[in-house]
């Protein structure tokens, strides 16, 4: 086998994904005040993933709490920073504009429920209360665009202000025990991705997974002087989702549409 058909490890025709299986997106950050006076977004974890951000506009903080314990980090334009699962993150919008590009590993798995909301420990702990709570309504069950936005923005930010009210108590429990005090929240977020974690080893296997084995067919064809792979070189683009700009954790998103994409020309 060529490093040229070795490449693609059995998907012939597949469209190559975004650089490392990740996924990229645009983030305006809510501006809306928080209970405890700041503006912002929800405090969560991401159970398999790292994130990165890149600060292209405004100001503003991280805070986290990690196996590190407590701590805030300035946020301005050129900032590059990332952190691995089990960091709880939330963003703070100091300027009131701050924009980021988010990098996310493992590109579909934590729209698959790798993310898990800082909500008291008594929602943690029920399923179906942390659905409810995490639900917002999809913007084509409305007449237009504008109820669209005002239902699902209501919506964000009501669940924004539940994580934030554990994520308020879970700091200060941090900050007076130590990192052993996310424990508890560890070990519900585990009780609440554990039925689907099985089924997000075909993020992994489309996305990193392959482009590393794709890698590893490339190198192994160069080193024999096999450069057939060169041949297939092309450029591709994905388009914007369509509808309004997604309301995510932390802000208000524009998502590329990776499973969409396709050659340029």
């Amino acid at each position: 086998m060529t490093a040229s058909e070795a490449a693609d490890t059995g998907h012939a025709g597949a469209i190559p994904g975004f650089p490392g299986g990740t996924a990229v997106s645009h983030l305006h950050v809510y501006d809306w005040p928080t209970p405890d006076g700041l503006a912002g977004g929800s405090p969560h974890l991401h159970t398999a993933s790292t994130e990165g951000y890149v600060v292209v506009h405004g100001e503003g903080t991280l805070e986290t709490l990690s196996g590190a314990g407590y701590s805030r980090t300035p946020l301005a334009p050129g900032t590059l920073l990332w952190f691995t699962p089990g960091t709880v993150h939330r963003l703070v919008n100091g300027s009131g504009d701050l924009e980021l590009l988010v990098v996310m590993q493992n590109a579909g798995l934590p729209e698959a429920g790798d993310a898990v909301l800082t909500y008291p420990p008594d929602i943690l702990a029920d399923p179906d209360a942390y659905a409810r709570a995490t639900a917002i309504p999809p913007w084509t069950g409305f007449p237009d665009a504008a109820s669209a936005h005002a239902a699902m923005a209501a919506a964000a930010r009501q669940r924004r202000d539940l994580a934030i009210e554990g994520y308020l108590r879970l700091r200060e429990r941090v900050r007076r025990h130590g990192p052993g005090a996310l424990d508890e929240l560890y070990a519900a977020a585990v009780g609440l991705v554990r039925d689907k974690a099985a089924g997000w080893h075909h993020h992994w296997e489309r996305g990193p997974h392959r482009q590393a084995e794709a890698t590893r067919a490339h190198i192994a064809g160069l080193a024999g002087g096999d450069g057939a792979h060169l041949g297939d070189s092309a450029v591709y683009t994905a388009d914007t989702a369509a509808g309004p700009r997604r309301t995510g954790m932390c802000g208000m998103l524009k998502v590329w549409d990776l499973d969409g994409a396709h050659p340029v020309g």
